[in-house]
């Protein structure tokens, strides 16, 4: 649009159109489209979207001001190509001066709105989850935290009190994890990975007192994952689903086996149960397995990955893949009020 603007400030001052000035002009727009776009992949490729303002407006005017002084040459050369340079008018410090800060000045607005537009881009996608989190709260609790499972844990737990005190105890406070857990996953949009993998481990070991000898857990967590943010309940729900449509479908139980790495710089869980998934089948269950593509969608976009598929005629795969990224947590300001209902 300024190099358009300028050409019809030519045609009006000088009352005709010099075939010189068009080309130039010509030639600047597209080194203005070049240069931005050079300058959004240097944006892209160094996530400077969530970098916090104090670093990111040095950046952004140091990467305005290279630009402009790579404008301001490129414009001489091409001056001198079209033989209209005029060193000594060209070449005094005036019009350097001026050469460089005007398309500096241009950089710079286009950074403005740039940012501009990706803040309210991003403000839209924090107000969308919110929208949308009571909705996945609602059918989270339905389908992970149904009466069914309470029942089924209250029941496991009520045949070992007499049997077996201490581990009757244990199985109330893993429950009790659980259902804390539960209630709190709307206040917080992330959690460290390993906050979720103790809760996956509290499920299982309720689990395990239902099942018995018909389920057998393996972990295979590194180390260098447990500081990840993840999604509260993500990793229960999946579990979870594994449970109810393979291993409790089997005869003689299964297994679940969970194994959680880095690799490039994206954390990659695995989760096998026995079983096979029927893809497409549709149940009231699946709501859980529907609120965690929406929530994983929402907080990384594209970035993230959850693919399930038959690993082999008697293991399911559950494959997920979430960047480690910069992201602001989101705390409601009711957070505070639900902890202290629950510990009294």
């Amino acid at each position: 649009m300024f190099g358009f603007a300028n050409i019809l400030a030519y045609s009006f001052l000088r009352n005709h159109l010099n075939l010189t000035d068009i080309l130039g002009e010509i030639l600047q727009i597209l080194f203005y489209i070049g240069s931005t776009h050079f300058l959004r992949y240097l944006i892209k490729k160094g996530n400077w979207v969530t970098v916090t303002p104090l670093k990111l407006i040095p950046m952004a005017l140091f990467a305005d001001l290279v630009l402009g002084m790579a404008n301001y040459l490129y414009l001489l050369l091409v001056s001198y190509l079209l033989g209209i340079l005029i060193p000594s008018v060209e070449l005094n410090s005036i019009n350097i001066t001026l050469g460089i800060l005007g398309p500096t000045a241009m950089y710079f607005l286009w950074s403005l709105i740039y940012f501009t537009f990706h803040y309210f881009q991003q403000n839209n996608k924090s107000l969308k989850y919110e929208a949308v989190i009571n909705e996945i709260e609602l059918n989270h609790l339905k389908s992970q935290l149904n009466p069914h499972f309470i029942f089924n844990a209250l029941n496991s737990i009520r045949g070992l009190v007499d049997e077996n005190p201490i581990k009757s105890k244990s199985a109330i406070t893993r429950l009790s994890n659980i259902l804390r857990n539960s209630l709190s996953m709307d206040k917080k949009k992330l959690i460290n990975f390993e906050e979720e993998i103790d809760i996956v481990r509290d499920y299982l070991e309720l689990e395990s007192i239902r099942y018995e000898e018909r389920l057998k857990v393996t972990y295979d967590i590194q180390l260098d994952t447990k500081s990840i943010k993840v999604p509260p309940m993500m990793m229960q729900t999946l579990v979870e689903n594994g449970i109810k449509h393979g291993i409790a479908q089997l005869k003689y139980g299964g297994e679940i086996k969970i194994q959680a790495q880095v690799i490039k710089n994206d954390l990659v869980i695995n989760i096998r149960n026995s079983g096979q998934y029927h893809n497409g089948k549709v149940s009231n269950e699946g709501y859980g397995l529907i609120n965690t593509k929406k929530r994983l969608e929402l907080i990384y976009g594209d970035a993230a990955k959850l693919v399930i598929t038959n690993e082999n005629k008697e293991m399911v795969l559950t494959e997920i893949v979430i960047p480690r990224m910069e992201i602001p947590d989101v705390t409601l300001e009711k957070q505070k009020e639900t902890h202290e209902n629950v510990d009294s």
